[in-house]
């Protein structure tokens, strides 16, 4: 690789990982390639990214930015994968190496926040942004329906008293 070429290549990952704040760095070794196209596959459908970096210049493309919080990790076989739904990417990920005990992560960097290699499974396990936005919601609308349903139980108890009158006095008339 030429002068002109690691410059390009500086620059391309300036462009694509110089602004994630959100990542795992990945040690690939051992994984076959059609192991490795799976995982492409399963992170293209995720909307989730994945390169792999030769460590020299990836070094160079994220000084000074949040990835240069997990440089050491930077040494022999490196991907990086990240996504805009970390919590749904650290699954995907974590799930991949259960199947796949090749793939094996080196750190991980949330917020722009170096996080430990051991709370990845914790991350893996918290609930996807979907879910926590529907118990939200739930937890939001809760009070609000208890409030509908007190004002309705007047309404309701008027209703059934109504019609047990009306009942009583069919069956007055009846006989």
């Amino acid at each position: 690789m030429n002068r002109t070429e690691k410059k390009d290549s500086i620059a391309a990952m300036t462009e694509s990982i110089g602004t994630v704040t959100d990542a795992f760095v990945i040690d690939f070794q051992g994984i076959s390639v059609p192991q490795v196209t799976e995982l492409r596959k399963q992170l293209r459908e995720s909307n989730s990214q994945y390169v792999v970096v030769k460590n020299t210049l990836a070094l160079i493309a994220i000084k000074g930015k949040p990835l240069e919080a997990l440089n050491e990790q930077f040494s022999g076989p490196t991907a990086i994968a990240w996504s805009e739904d970390p919590v749904g990417l650290a699954k995907l990920l974590t799930k991949f190496a259960k199947d796949t005990p090749a793939l094996k992560f080196k750190g991980a960097l949330l917020d722009g926040e170096a996080i430990p290699v051991e709370k990845i499974d914790q991350i893996a396990s918290l609930p996807s942004r979907e879910e926590l936005i529907a118990k939200l919601a739930y937890l939001l609308n809760s009070p609000i329906q208890g409030l509908v349903n007190v004002l309705n139980a007047n309404i309701r108890n008027l209703a059934v008293v109504l019609d047990q009158i009306s009942k009583q006095k069919s069956d007055a008339t009846a006989e």
